[in-house]
C-alpha cells in the first residue's frame, strides 16, 4: 500500500500524477486520489466524455464519492487487476472506496472478444469512525435526472447516452451527502449498456472481474528487473486495448499541456500505426502474443482502408474526426485550448512505410500469413518508400510547419524497403527483393554521411547539412538500420545525451528553438520513451551497469500506482501530456526485457533472429 499523503491542488487540480486508470476494454475512467472521477469516456474510448473536471474544474462534470474534510489518502490497484482502492482518512473517520468497470461474465481478456459489461461500480465501505460521504454525479452539460422504480436515469443529452443509477443506500442525484458508521458501506452501479446488469449484486461483480484481470496477468512472463512494474504496464497496455478488435489507443486522455499554460494540448484517444511494432514487440517479449497479433491485424486492416495510409486512426480503423477547439473548457490549470480529434490524422509522414512493412514483417515471422492481395499491397507501399524518402514530410514528432526532409522518416523508409525485400526471399513472394536490399543499404549509407555533422558529431534530424539533434535516431538500433554499437551511433547517443538531456536521465526529443515545430518555441517536457531508447542503445553498447542505473531512475519516476505520462517536467518532477501513455509503458517493457535477455547471454530478438541472418 502507498503511503498516506494530503491532497495538494494547483489553480484547483490535483496533480496528473495524482490519478489511476480504470476500464473494461472499451471505455475507461480516471480516478484520482479525492476519489473522483474526473474524465470518463464511455462507452467508447473516443466519446464525447460524460465527466471531464480534470479539463474545467467547474464546468467539465465529474463524478464524485468523498468523505468532508478530507485529510489524507492513498491509492492502490488490487494486485494484478484494473480493480483501484482509494482510502480516504478525515478527522472522525476513514472510508475505503473501490472502483471498477465490470467485465461480463466468463470474460476472457486474452481473447479478441466483448468484455465490457458497460458498468462501472462504485463501493464505499467505512473501515473505522463515521464518515459524511458527498456524491456528486454531474455530468457534462448537465442531465435531465428522473426516477424509475429503482433506479435514477440521468439522460444526457451531450452525449447522447442515459446513465442508469442504483444504489444500495438511498440517495438522490446529482447532489446528495450521507452519514456511514464503521461496517457500513455504500454501492453504486453507473451503467450505460441498456440491457439489465449480469450480477445479482456489486460484489458479485466484483469477484467476477477481479478473477478475469488475474487468469490474463498470470500469461506476463515476468523474469525481468522491476518485474512489478512490467506487469503494471502490460495492465495498463491492456486497459488502453480496444478488446474487441485489438486496437490500442495512445492514452485514455485528451488536452493535458505538454507544458503548463502552453498550447501543445492534443487529443491522444486514437491508435497510432507508428506504435503498433513498438507495442507488438514489447507484447511478444512478455508472453502476450494475442494482444500483439491483434494489434498487428488491426494496424494492417486499418492502413488498407485507404489508398495513402494514415498515421493514425480511431479503434475501428477510420479516419478521426476533424480536429476542433472546444472554447467551453479552460483547460487542465487552464492551459488552453482543449481539443478534440487530432489533425496529425491529415499529414504526410513517410515513417508510416516502414512502420507498416515492419509490422508485416512480425506478422510473418511469428506465423501470420501473408496473402496475395495483401503481399501485392505491402509490395506497393515498398515502392513508395522507395521514392518519397526524398520529399519532406512532417515527420515522427508531428511538426505543425512545412514539412522537412526528416531523418527518422528516412530511415524508416530504409526498414520499409529492407523488410520487403527479406520477405520476398523468405517467403519466396514475387518482386524484386534485390533492387529493394540495395535501395535499403544505399539509404543507410545516405543516412550516415548526409545526416552527420562534424561539427557536433552526430547524426542529426535532417537529411543535409546545419540541422539539430533529434532524440528520434535513438530509435535506429531498435528498427535495425544501424547497430547500436555502430560508431557513428555512439556519438549520436553521446551528443543527446548531453545536449537534450536535462539531467537524471531525461530528455528532450528536440529544442524547439533550434527546431521549429510550428508552436512558437513553446517549451515542452522531457520525452519519457526517449530516455527509455537510451537505455537500449547503452544495452547494446554493452554498458549494462549504466543502462540498468538510468533504467532504475525511469522507474522510480511512476506515479504510486506503476503509471507513466507520456513527458516529465525536468524543475520538478511533476506528470505532463496524456496520461497514461501507452508508448511510455511500452519503453519500459522493452528495455526491461532487452537488460534481462543480454544480462543472461540470450540474443533479445529470438522471434526474427533466423529472419535477419
Amino acid at each position: 500500500m502507498t503511503l498516506w499523503k494530503p491532497l495538494t491542488r494547483r489553480e484547483g487540480y490535483l496533480p496528473i500524477a495524482d490519478h489511476g486508470l480504470i476500464g473494461d476494454g472499451r471505455g475507461c475512467a480516471l480516478v484520482g486520489r479525492d476519489a473522483e472521477i474526473s474524465f470518463m469516456c464511455v462507452p467508447r474510448f473516443d466519446q464525447d466524455p460524460v465527466f471531464c473536471s480534470l479539463l474545467d474544474r467547474r464546468h467539465g462534470g465529474g463524478f464524485g464519492l468523498a468523505p468532508q474534510g478530507v485529510r489524507e489518502s492513498r491509492q492502490r490497484y488490487t494486485d494484478d487487476t484494473a480493480v483501484l482502492v482509494t482510502e480516504l482518512r478525515t478527522d472522525t473517520g476513514t472510508v475505503e472506496i473501490t472502483d471498477a468497470f465490470l467485465l461480463r461474465p466468463g470474460a476472457r481478456l486474452e481473447e479478441d472478444t466483448p468484455a465490457a459489461a458497460g458498468e462501472l461500480v462504485r463501493r464505499a465501505r467505512i473501515i473505522h469512525g463515521e464518515v459524511t460521504l458527498r456524491l456528486r454525479l454531474e455530468p457534462r452539460g448537465g442531465a435531465r435526472v428522473r426516477r424509475r422504480g429503482e433506479e435514477w436515469l440521468l439522460d444526457c443529452g451531450r452525449q447522447d447516452i442515459t446513465l442508469r443509477l442504483k444504489s444500495s443506500t438511498p440517495v438522490t442525484p446529482p447532489n446528495c451527502a450521507l452519514t456511514l458508521r464503521a461496517g457500513q458501506e455504500l454501492a453504486l452501479q453507473l451503467r450505460w449498456d441498456t440491457s439489465p446488469s449480469p450480477y445479482p449484486s456489486v460484489d458479485a461483480g466484483l469477484e467476477a472481474t477481479l478473477r478475469a484481470w488475474r487468469r490474463w496477468a498470470s500469461f506476463v512472463v515476468m523474469d525481468v528487473p522491476h518485474s512489478g512494474l512490467v506487469r503494471r504496464s502490460a495492465l495498463t497496455l491492456k486497459l488502453l486495448d480496444y478488446v474487441e478488435n485489438g486496437a490500442i489507443i495512445a492514452a485514455p486522455t485528451s488536452s493535458l499541456p505538454e507544458h503548463i499554460s502552453g498550447t501543445r494540448n492534443w487529443d491522444y484517444r486514437y491508435s497510432w500505426i507508428r506504435d503498433a511494432a513498438y507495442t507488438v514487440f514489447a507484447l511478444r517479449r512478455i508472453g502476450l502474443p494475442s494482444e500483439a497479433g491483434g494489434f498487428l491485424d488491426w494496424a494492417l486492416t486499418a492502413a488498407r482502408h485507404n489508398d495513402q495510409p494514415r498515421v493514425l486512426y480511431d479503434v475501428d480503423g477510420n479516419p478521426p474526426p476533424p480536429e476542433t477547439v472546444d472554447e467551453e473548457l479552460e483547460g487542465y490549470r487552464r492551459s488552453t485550448p482543449v481539443r478534440w480529434g487530432n489533425a496529425a490524422a491529415e499529414q504526410t509522414q513517410h515513417d508510416v512505410y516502414g512502420e507498416i512493412l515492419d509490422c508485416a514483417f512480425q506478422w510473418a515471422a511469428t506465423g501470420g500469413t501473408i496473402d496475395d492481395q495483401l503481399w501485392q499491397w505491402l509490395a506497393g507501399l515498398a515502392e513508395r518508400a522507395s521514392h518519397a524518402w526524398r520529399t519532406p514530410d512532417h515527420g515522427i514528432w508531428e511538426v505543425r510547419t512545412s514539412g522537412r526532409p526528416f531523418t527518422y522518416s528516412a530511415a524508416m523508409c530504409q526498414v520499409a524497403l529492407d523488410r520487403s525485400a527479406r520477405l520476398a526471399r523468405r517467403l519466396r513472394l514475387p518482386g524484386d527483393a534485390d533492387k529493394w536490399a540495395r535501395q535499403a543499404d544505399h539509404l543507410t549509407e545516405r543516412i550516415l554521411h548526409h545526416a552527420w555533422d562534424n561539427r557536433i558529431c552526430a547524426l542529426t534530424e535532417h537529411l543535409g547539412q546545419g540541422s539539430a539533434l533529434d532524440a528520434s535516431l535513438l530509435a535506429l538500433p531498435l528498427r535495425r538500420v544501424l547497430p547500436a554499437d555502430h560508431p557513428k551511433m555512439v556519438a549520436t547517443c553521446r551528443a543527446v545525451a548531453e545536449q537534450l538531456g536535462t539531467g537524471n536521465g531525461l530528455i528532450y526529443r528536440y529544442l524547439p528553438e533550434r527546431s521549429p515545430d510550428g508552436l512558437d518555441h513553446q517549451p515542452e517536457g522531457a520525452f519519457l520513451l526517449c530516455s527509455f531508447w537510451l537505455v537500449d542503445n547503452l544495452t547494446g553498447q554493452g554498458h549494462i551497469e549504466q543502462a540498468s542505473e538510468l533504467f532504475d531512475s525511469l522507474c522510480s519516476r511512476t506515479n504510486h500506482l506503476g503509471l507513466l505520462p507520456e513527458q516529465i517536467d525536468p524543475s520538478d518532477g511533476a506528470f505532463l501530456g496524456n496520461f497514461p501513455q501507452a508508448i511510455s509503458h511500452v519503453g519500459l517493457i522493452s528495455s526491461a526485457v532487452a537488460l534481462a535477455l543480454t544480462t543472461s547471454g540470450t540474443y533479445p530478438e529470438r522471434s526474427t533472429k533466423a529472419w535477419f541472418a
